[in-house]
Protein backbone atom coordinates (compact mmCIF):
# COMPACT_ATOMS: atom_id res chain seq x y z
CA UNK A 1 0.00 0.00 0.00
CA UNK A 2 1.41 3.40 -0.96
CA UNK A 3 1.27 6.29 1.67
CA UNK A 4 -1.19 9.52 0.88
CA UNK A 5 0.21 12.90 -0.24
CA UNK A 6 -1.18 15.45 1.88
CA UNK A 7 1.10 18.10 0.08
CA UNK A 8 4.27 17.61 -2.35
CA UNK A 9 6.42 17.10 0.67
CA UNK A 10 4.33 15.38 3.36
CA UNK A 11 3.01 11.66 2.94
CA UNK A 12 1.41 9.78 5.83
CA UNK A 13 -0.23 6.49 6.88
CA UNK A 14 -3.53 6.50 7.81
CA UNK A 15 -4.56 5.94 11.38
CA UNK A 16 -6.10 2.25 11.43
CA UNK A 17 -9.47 1.86 13.90
CA UNK A 18 -9.54 -1.45 14.44
CA UNK A 19 -6.69 -1.64 16.16
CA UNK A 20 -6.37 2.20 17.40
CA UNK A 21 -2.85 2.76 15.70
CA UNK A 22 -2.37 6.34 14.92
CA UNK A 23 -1.41 7.88 11.42
CA UNK A 24 2.28 8.17 10.68
CA UNK A 25 3.39 10.79 9.00
CA UNK A 26 6.65 11.29 6.54
CA UNK A 27 8.16 14.79 5.63
CA UNK A 28 10.09 14.43 2.85
CA UNK A 29 13.35 17.24 2.90
CA UNK A 30 16.04 17.94 0.19
CA UNK A 31 18.64 16.44 2.51
CA UNK A 32 16.79 15.00 5.09
CA UNK A 33 13.62 13.38 6.45
CA UNK A 34 11.41 12.91 9.78
CA UNK A 35 8.52 11.00 10.71
CA UNK A 36 6.43 11.79 12.84
CA UNK A 37 5.41 8.77 15.78
CA UNK A 38 7.07 5.60 16.30
CA UNK A 39 4.02 3.74 16.16
CA UNK A 40 2.15 0.76 18.35
CA UNK A 41 4.59 -2.13 17.95
CA UNK A 42 7.44 -3.47 15.64
CA UNK A 43 4.98 -4.78 12.76
CA UNK A 44 3.24 -1.57 12.83
CA UNK A 45 6.65 0.12 12.37
CA UNK A 46 7.53 -2.56 9.64
CA UNK A 47 4.19 -2.31 8.14
CA UNK A 48 5.31 1.58 7.60
CA UNK A 49 8.45 1.36 6.49
CA UNK A 50 7.09 -1.41 3.33
CA UNK A 51 4.79 1.42 2.44
CA UNK A 52 7.78 3.73 1.98
CA UNK A 53 9.10 1.56 0.40
CA UNK A 54 5.83 0.86 -1.90
CA UNK A 55 5.81 4.78 -2.44
CA UNK A 56 10.02 5.06 -3.22
CA UNK A 57 10.60 6.83 -0.05
CA UNK A 58 13.40 6.04 2.40
CA UNK A 59 13.47 5.49 6.04
CA UNK A 60 13.48 8.56 8.00
CA UNK A 61 16.72 9.83 9.24
CA UNK A 62 14.67 11.19 12.47
CA UNK A 63 11.71 10.26 14.40
CA UNK A 64 9.90 12.93 16.60
CA UNK A 65 7.25 11.80 18.94
CA UNK A 66 4.19 13.49 19.72
CA UNK A 67 3.44 12.02 23.31
CA UNK A 68 4.61 9.05 25.58
CA UNK A 69 1.08 6.63 24.77
CA UNK A 70 1.74 3.30 23.56
CA UNK A 71 0.50 3.53 19.93
CA UNK A 72 2.93 5.77 19.66
CA UNK A 73 5.93 5.13 21.16
CA UNK A 74 6.09 0.94 21.75
CA UNK A 75 7.44 0.79 18.41
CA UNK A 76 10.15 3.14 18.83
CA UNK A 77 13.25 0.11 19.49
CA UNK A 78 12.27 -0.98 16.08
CA UNK A 79 12.66 2.89 14.26
CA UNK A 80 15.59 3.50 11.86
CA UNK A 81 17.47 6.57 12.52
CA UNK A 82 17.68 8.92 15.76
CA UNK A 83 14.28 9.48 17.58
CA UNK A 84 13.16 12.82 19.17
CA UNK A 85 10.96 13.65 22.28
CA UNK A 86 10.35 16.01 24.65
CA UNK A 87 11.82 15.51 28.81
CA UNK A 88 8.62 14.80 29.52
CA UNK A 89 8.01 12.29 27.47
CA UNK A 90 11.07 9.99 28.41
CA UNK A 91 9.96 10.56 32.06
CA UNK A 92 6.89 8.99 31.81
CA UNK A 93 8.43 5.93 29.23
CA UNK A 94 11.00 5.54 32.04
CA UNK A 95 8.04 4.59 34.10
CA UNK A 96 6.88 2.32 31.82
CA UNK A 97 10.30 0.57 31.65
CA UNK A 98 9.64 0.09 35.54
CA UNK A 99 6.50 -1.15 34.65
CA UNK A 100 7.48 -3.58 32.25
CA UNK A 101 9.99 -5.28 34.49
CA UNK A 102 6.79 -7.04 35.43
CA UNK A 103 6.78 -9.61 32.88
CA UNK A 104 3.09 -9.67 33.71
CA UNK A 105 2.40 -5.98 32.77
CA UNK A 106 1.72 -6.80 28.91
CA UNK A 107 -0.93 -9.17 30.13
CA UNK A 108 -2.35 -6.42 32.07
CA UNK A 109 -2.60 -3.89 28.90
CA UNK A 110 -3.44 -6.92 26.84
CA UNK A 111 -6.72 -7.21 29.71
CA UNK A 112 -7.42 -3.46 29.73
CA UNK A 113 -7.49 -2.56 26.27
CA UNK A 114 -8.97 -4.83 23.52
CA UNK A 115 -7.01 -2.77 20.46
CA UNK A 116 -3.60 -3.55 22.74
CA UNK A 117 -4.36 -7.31 23.08
CA UNK A 118 -5.07 -7.03 19.33
CA UNK A 119 -1.69 -5.61 18.39
CA UNK A 120 0.11 -7.62 20.80
CA UNK A 121 -1.72 -10.92 20.05
CA UNK A 122 1.31 -13.02 19.43
CA UNK A 123 3.78 -11.35 21.77
CA UNK A 124 4.52 -12.16 25.33
CA UNK A 125 7.17 -8.92 26.13
CA UNK A 126 7.56 -5.48 25.54
CA UNK A 127 10.57 -3.51 24.60
CA UNK A 128 10.17 -0.25 25.67
CA UNK A 129 13.30 2.24 24.49
CA UNK A 130 13.73 6.52 25.60
CA UNK A 131 14.39 8.89 22.81
CA UNK A 132 18.03 9.37 21.53
CA UNK A 133 17.54 13.22 21.57
CA UNK A 134 15.67 14.99 23.99
CA UNK A 135 14.42 18.50 24.10
CA UNK A 136 12.89 21.02 26.60
CA UNK A 137 10.27 23.37 24.87
CA UNK A 138 11.41 23.47 21.30
CA UNK A 139 13.77 21.82 18.82
CA UNK A 140 14.03 22.97 14.88
CA UNK A 141 14.91 20.69 11.96
CA UNK A 142 15.77 22.33 8.84
CA UNK A 143 15.44 19.24 6.63
CA UNK A 144 16.23 21.29 3.35
CA UNK A 145 14.23 23.50 1.82
CA UNK A 146 11.28 22.19 4.50
CA UNK A 147 11.55 22.72 8.51
CA UNK A 148 10.02 20.85 11.05
CA UNK A 149 9.32 23.11 14.45
CA UNK A 150 9.00 20.39 17.38
CA UNK A 151 7.59 21.73 20.52
CA UNK A 152 5.58 21.42 23.26
CA UNK A 153 2.00 22.82 24.03
CA UNK A 154 -0.53 22.42 26.82
CA UNK A 155 -3.19 19.87 25.89
CA UNK A 156 -5.54 18.27 27.51
CA UNK A 157 -4.64 14.88 26.47
CA UNK A 158 -1.37 14.34 28.17
CA UNK A 159 0.83 16.59 30.06
CA UNK A 160 3.82 15.88 27.68
CA UNK A 161 1.82 16.56 24.11
CA UNK A 162 4.26 17.80 21.32
CA UNK A 163 3.16 19.31 18.07
CA UNK A 164 4.92 19.52 14.57
CA UNK A 165 4.61 23.08 12.41
CA UNK A 166 5.59 22.25 9.07
CA UNK A 167 5.71 26.75 8.21
CA UNK A 168 6.37 26.01 4.33
CA UNK A 169 3.78 23.53 3.49
CA UNK A 170 1.52 25.65 6.39
CA UNK A 171 0.84 21.82 7.65
CA UNK A 172 0.03 21.62 11.73
CA UNK A 173 0.27 18.23 12.98
CA UNK A 174 -1.28 17.57 16.60
CA UNK A 175 -0.61 14.38 17.99
CA UNK A 176 -3.89 13.27 20.26
CA UNK A 177 -3.27 17.36 21.93
CA UNK A 178 -6.97 17.75 20.91
CA UNK A 179 -8.35 14.75 22.81
CA UNK A 180 -9.70 14.12 26.34
CA UNK A 181 -7.32 12.57 29.29
CA UNK A 182 -8.17 8.54 28.97
CA UNK A 183 -6.03 7.86 31.75
CA UNK A 184 -8.09 10.29 33.97
CA UNK A 185 -11.58 8.93 33.33
CA UNK A 186 -11.74 10.75 30.22
CA UNK A 187 -11.42 14.04 31.56
CA UNK A 188 -11.23 16.95 29.35
CA UNK A 189 -9.76 20.12 30.63
CA UNK A 190 -11.55 22.95 28.66
CA UNK A 191 -8.72 25.30 30.48
CA UNK A 192 -6.34 23.92 28.71
CA UNK A 193 -8.02 22.63 25.27
CA UNK A 194 -8.67 27.16 25.41
CA UNK A 195 -4.96 27.68 25.88
CA UNK A 196 -4.76 24.83 22.64
CA UNK A 197 -7.20 26.29 20.73
CA UNK A 198 -5.10 30.04 20.66
CA UNK A 199 -1.72 28.02 19.79
CA UNK A 200 -4.07 26.68 16.67
CA UNK A 201 -5.67 30.16 16.12
CA UNK A 202 -2.34 31.41 16.05
CA UNK A 203 -0.76 29.07 13.16
CA UNK A 204 -0.72 30.49 10.05
CA UNK A 205 -1.47 26.29 8.83
CA UNK A 206 -4.13 25.26 6.21
CA UNK A 207 -4.42 21.49 7.68
CA UNK A 208 -4.28 20.06 10.91
CA UNK A 209 -3.20 16.39 11.37
CA UNK A 210 -4.88 14.49 14.01
CA UNK A 211 -3.64 10.82 14.80
CA UNK A 212 -6.58 9.05 14.47
CA UNK A 213 -8.79 10.77 11.98
CA UNK A 214 -7.90 11.60 8.40
CA UNK A 215 -6.49 15.28 8.10
CA UNK A 216 -8.77 18.44 8.75
CA UNK A 217 -8.46 22.19 7.37
CA UNK A 218 -7.72 24.85 10.07
CA UNK A 219 -11.28 26.05 10.32
CA UNK A 220 -12.98 22.38 10.78
CA UNK A 221 -11.13 21.67 13.18
CA UNK A 222 -11.42 24.91 15.43
CA UNK A 223 -15.28 24.85 14.45
CA UNK A 224 -15.35 21.11 16.09
CA UNK A 225 -13.20 22.29 18.97
CA UNK A 226 -15.69 25.12 19.61
CA UNK A 227 -18.35 22.76 19.99
CA UNK A 228 -16.92 20.66 22.40
CA UNK A 229 -16.38 24.21 24.83
CA UNK A 230 -19.89 24.70 23.75
CA UNK A 231 -20.96 21.55 24.99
Amino acid sequence: MRLKKLTDNIYYDPHQPEVDRPMLAYLKGSRMSLAIDAGYSDNHVNDFYEHLNQSGLKKPDFTAITHWHYDHTFGMHQIQGASIACCRTNEFLRKEQQKAVDLQYIDKLKTADPCFKREYHNKQSLNIVLSDIEFREEIILNLGGLTAKIFQTVSPHSEDAVCIYVPEEKVLFLGDSTSEDFFNGGYMDHRKLKQLIMMIEDTNCEFCVLSHTEPLKKGELLEYLYGILQS
